[in-house]
């Protein structure tokens, strides 16, 4: 009589041996292609090949970058792939070209699964920030990261230095975490927005480290169901919902949570920005919560009239629709006297909108709160003094 206990007991280890058979990972290194670690020698060719080996596997995939500086020209990793778990492993640093007019210095694109991991993307921007800085007619600069149409992905511990433009930009995408991530570049470095998503759902930032010249995180159209969590921020222009109401056809944004948030010496702290033009968009169920900061010019800002430099404004009123957004426990310092200051649309006011323990002070004294169109209710202790209708 065969014992129950037993074909049990080699059932279950020939399952776990034959799961182990099947997540074997194949490693493929780029410089068995051909990569050079010299910061010189465009290794392009080399990575895209060890890509395309590892997408067109039927099993789990590593694309291994080793210690060293390898100098990369325009990349695009595109899927769909054959498996749905490659691992991009980077312990050295790529560094991209001087002169770079792509939209994007890497990319990915319709991939399902991908896991970047580590290392320091260098987008050596400085030169590009001096030619805009003066004036001249300059190239537009190149995104270092930009993540496409694609699903389950995670970056962790990625370092992105000097972008020439944008870092990171999250776009068309669903269940994005990056974690651990730094972002660094000069305080005054035109548009290197940190991390910025749009039209995409799903999307978690935690653990995140972002010192830049404009918004360390930007939220544009379309973003829903997104988490921001631990993120430090300065020097930079905060976190922006924004800019909105570009395009009279655009999708809105809601359910976003950014707490447990530290702001340094920033621009703004938690902002919201729409263009004064007709829109379709909207922005509802937001979160800003336990939110600390430190000599910040504008802590808590909603601007429906938004115009950058006072250049080519539209002078209408913005369409975009406000409801439900909450700044629960805000506390700091403000470097300006208005703290508080909500400029909403004349023809749709902000509604719904939510003070829970702000207390936000200027030059040891309280500050000040300005509304206009902008109707709430607050709880707790607030200071300054609630201005909502």
């Amino acid at each position: 009589m065969q014992n129950p206990v037993l074909i049990l007991f080699f059932t279950l280890l020939f399952l776990i041996f034959l799961h182990q058979s099947f997540a074997i990972t194949t490693t493929y290194n780029v410089l068995n292609f051909g990569a050079k670690s010299d910061a010189k020698t465009d290794s392009a060719a080399a990575f895209f090949t060890a890509w395309s080996e590892a997408c067109a596997s039927t099993r789990p995939s590593l694309v291994y970058v080793p210690q060293g500086k390898f100098l990369l020209n325009n990349l695009q990793f595109k899927g769909p792939c054959n498996n749905k778990a490659i691992t991009f492993r980077i312990d050295g640093t790529l560094v991209a070209p001087a002169n770079n007019n792509a939209a994007n210095w890497l990319a990915f694109e319709e991939v399902d699964g991908i896991f970047i991991h580590g290392g320091i993307l260098d987008g050596q921007g400085a030169a590009l920030w001096a030619c805009k800085k003066s004036g001249k007619s300059c190239p537009s600069g190149a995104t270092t990261l930009g993540i496409s149409k694609s699903r389950n992905v995670e970056i962790i511990g990625l370092t992105s230095l000097n972008s020439q433009m944008f870092h990171i930009v999250i776009n068309g995408c669903q269940n994005v975490k990056l974690q651990g991530v730094k972002v660094m570049a000069s305080g005054d470095s035109p548009n290197t927005d940190g991390i910025h998503v749009q039209l995409s759902m799903g999307v978690t930032i935690l653990s995140t480290k972002i010192s830049t010249g404009d918004d360390c995180v930007s939220i544009g159209p379309g973003a829903t169901n997104l988490w921001i969590e631990n993120v430090m921020c300065g020097p930079g222009h905060g976190i922006s919902i924004g800019s909105l109401g570009k395009d009279y056809e655009e999708a809105g944004v809601q359910n976003v949570t950014v707490k447990s948030v530290t702001f340094q010496n920033t621009q703004n702290g938690v902002r919201i920005k729409t263009w004064g033009r007709p829109s379709k968009g909207f922005v509802r169920g937001v979160l800003f919560q336990h939110a600390t900061m430190t000599s910040v010019q504008n802590p808590i800002v909603i601007d429906q009239n938004y115009c950058p430099y006072n250049k080519n404004c539209p002078g209408q009123v913005s369409g975009v629709k406000f409801s439900d957004v909450t700044y629960q426990d805000i506390r700091g310092t403000s470097a300006t006297e208005v703290a508080v200051k909500f400029d909403c649309s004349k023809n749709n006011p902000c509604k719904g909108i939510r003070l829970e323990d702000v207390n936000l002070t200027y030059k040891n004294r309280p500050a000040q709160a300005s509304c206009s169109n902008a109707a709430g209710s607050s709880s707790g202790l607030i200071e300054p003094a609630s201005c909502l209708n």
